[in-house]
């Protein structure tokens, strides 16, 4: 497996791009995704120390972003991120002032990552591309930098709006395939960090038992479904129960060499770093397991 060069991203503004390089840089290659409520302060502390280099909290924190210190207070290094804050659901104002708050207590150990969330969730939902670009605007006008935020993007136009207005996209539920075409469309310079979901077991029919529920909840989101028909998945493919061309593709399972393996993929594809999520119960024990294999790769 080659090893992609890793990139030294800037942004044209004098006096960010080394802020935005660091930023970069503490993200490391592989960081741990979870609803915002799973992580503890003991898993962080275990968790950096496993070698990871971002949480990221996921499930729509709310605005007052009141998971994210007690992490920040029991680690040292370890980036903690949103995955994300939904527009529709936390006014900027409020989440621009709670980015404020954990910037003065944790300088530049949080990355505020935005998205609109999904069509079928949420009743104010409308105009979504033109909502986001408010929403940028108005952490524009509250004072939080771009390079400072992320955007969830899968289509071509979000992702050159996350790109241009942040410091880069953050896919989700993607396959490798989108990450080589993300990283055309946004360009060396923006971070790209996707997100790819784990079973730790080799044994197939196991890893649909555990897995085949949350596939099947994302095929039935559109902006999921049709993106995946984007990159060459059929009807069939994306049938109830998943077609093992598109689990393969969204799920990583095997050995932990393999898994290992598949992640990296992503990284081969463009990516500056990966968010694993892993499904079923201990989620600890899985990156135990995988850390050696993954933080290696650092």
């Amino acid at each position: 497996m080659r090893d992609r060069e890793i990139r030294r991203p800037g942004i044209a503004v004098s006096g960010h791009v080394l802020a935005r390089d660091m930023a970069f840089d503490s993200l490391g290659r592989f960081g741990v995704w979870r609803a915002f409520n799973g992580f503890g302060p003991e898993d962080a502390r275990e968790l950096e120390q496993l070698g990871y280099g971002a949480l990221w909290l996921g499930a729509s924190p709310p605005a007052d972003l009141a998971a994210v210190e007690p992490l920040l207070e029991a680690t040292e290094t370890i980036t903690v991120a949103t995955s994300i804050v939904n527009i529709w659901a936390s006014p900027a104002k409020e989440t621009a002032d709670s980015f404020h708050r954990i910037e003065a207590r944790f300088p530049g150990r949080f990355l505020l990552g935005i998205g609109a969330g999904h069509p079928e969730h949420t009743g104010e939902y409308r105009k979504p591309y033109d909502a986001l670009v408010e929403y940028l605007d108005d952490l524009d006008a509250a004072g939080v930098p771009a390079e400072r935020r992320a955007v969830a993007a899968l289509g071509p136009r979000v992702l050159k709006l996350a790109a241009e207005r942040s410091s880069g996209p953050l896919p989700y539920f993607v396959p490798a395939a989108h990450t080589a075409k993300a990283r055309e469309i946004v360009g060396p310079d923006a971070l790209l960090a996707t997100e790819h979901k784990v079973v730790l077991t080799d044994d197939t029919r196991a890893a649909h038992a555990v897995a085949d529920g949350t596939v099947e909840f994302y095929l039935g989101l559109t902006n999921y479904a049709s993106n995946l028909r984007r990159f060459g998945f059929a009807d069939a493919d994306l049938a109830v129960p998943p077609g093992d061309r598109v689990f393969d593709a969204v799920i990583a399972y095997g050995t932990p060499e393999r898994i290992a393996a598949r992640l990296s993929e992503h990284l081969d594809a463009g990516a500056d770093h990966v968010a694993v999520q892993i499904l079923g119960d201990n989620y600890l024990p899985a990156l135990r397991t995988l850390a050696p294999l993954l933080t290696a790769k650092a």
